[in-house]
C-alpha cells in the first residue's frame, strides 16, 4: 500500500476534548496528515494557544466551543466547525471524556450521570450531528470512537467508566451496521495505558508501578503510538474497516487474570 493512502489533504476533521492529552495530541497527528482540524473543547480560550501553535507549524487549524453533553452545544460548534472549514466535517475523532475514581458502593448518582453523559451520550450526540450532515450531503466519512481497554477488561473503583466505554464499543458496533450504506465508517481505538502529562504524576506511585508490570511490555505506552492505528482509521488506508475495535495496550488484554 503507497504511503499516500494515509494521507488527509482535503479532509475537515473535528476532535473532541482537544484541549490537552490525547486530544490534542490527536489534533496535531491528523494535522501533519494534510486535515484541516478543528479543535473543541468547552473553553475556547484554552484552544487559542494550541491553535496558534499549529498554525505556526503550518496547520490549517480553528477552534471552537462545545459541551458534548448538550446537544445544542454540538449542533452550534459542528455548524461553527463547517463554517471555518468551509465544508462539511469529515473525519471525527471522539475523544472527550472524564473517569472517575470512586468504588461502586461509593459512586453518587451525580457522578455516574457525569461519567456516562460525556463518553457515551455525548460521543452519541456528536457523531449523530456529524452523520446527519455528511448524510444530507451524501458525503462519506470515518467516525473514531475513543475507547479504552476497560470497555473490555474491567479495573476497580472506576465501574462507571468502564460501562461508558463498553456502551461506546457496542454503539461503535451498532453506528458501523446503519452507517455503512452511506459510506460512513465507525471504528474505535481501545487505549492501554498511554502517559500523558495528565497522569504521569499517577505512574510514578508504587502502586502505579505493580499495575504496570502486569503488561507484557512491561511499560506504559507512548502518545506516538497511537498514531499509526489513528491514520489507518481516518484514512483511505483503512477503507474496509468499519466496526472494528483497535487495541493499543501492549498486550495488556492478553495478560493473565
Amino acid at each position: 500500500m503507497s504511503p499516500s493512502a494515509f494521507r488527509l489533504g482535503g479532509r475537515r476533521a473535528l476532535i473532541t476534548g482537544a484541549s490537552g492529552g490525547l486530544g490534542l495530541h490527536f489534533a496535531q497527528v491528523l494535522a501533519q496528515a494534510g486535515a484541516e482540524v478543528v479543535l473543541a473543547a468547552r473553553r475556547e480560550d484554552k484552544l487559542a494557544a494550541e491553535v496558534d501553535r499549529l498554525r505556526s507549524l503550518g496547520a490549517r487549524a480553528h477552534a471552537v466551543s462545545l459541551d458534548v453533553t448538550s446537544a445544542d452545544s454540538v449542533r452550534a460548534a459542528v455548524a461553527e466547525a463547517e463554517a471555518r472549514t468551509g465544508g462539511v466535517v469529515d473525519v471525527l475523532v471522539n475523544n472527550a471524556g472524564v473517569s472517575g475514581q470512586r468504588f461502586f458502593l461509593q459512586l453518587e448518582e451525580a457522578e455516574w450521570d457525569t461519567v456516562v453523559d460525556t463518553n457515551l451520550k455525548g460521543a452519541y450526540l456528536v457523531a449523530r450531528e456529524v452523520a446527519r450532515r455528511l448524510v444530507e450531503h451524501t458525503q462519506p466519512g470515518s467516525i473514531i470512537n475513543i475507547a479504552s481497554i476497560l470497555g473490555l477488561r474491567v479495573s476497580g473503583s472506576v465501574s462507571s467508566y468502564c460501562a461508558s466505554k463498553a456502551g461506546l464499543i457496542q454503539l461503535t458496533k451498532a453506528m458501523a451496521l446503519e452507517l455503512a450504506r452511506h459510506g460512513i465508517r465507525v471504528n474505535a481505538l481501545a487505549p492501554g495505558y498511554i502517559e500523558t502529562d495528565f497522569n504521569r504524576a499517577f505512574f510514578e506511585g508504587e502502586a502505579a508501578k505493580k499495575l504496570v508490570a502486569r503488561i507484557p511490555f512491561r511499560r506504559l505506552g507512548q502518545m506516538r503510538e497511537l498514531d499509526g492505528p489513528l491514520l489507518l482509521l481516518a484514512s483511505e488506508a483503512g477503507s474496509y474497516m468499519s466496526g472494528s475495535v483497535l487495541e493499543v495496550d501492549g498486550g495488556h488484554l492478553c495478560s493473565t487474570l
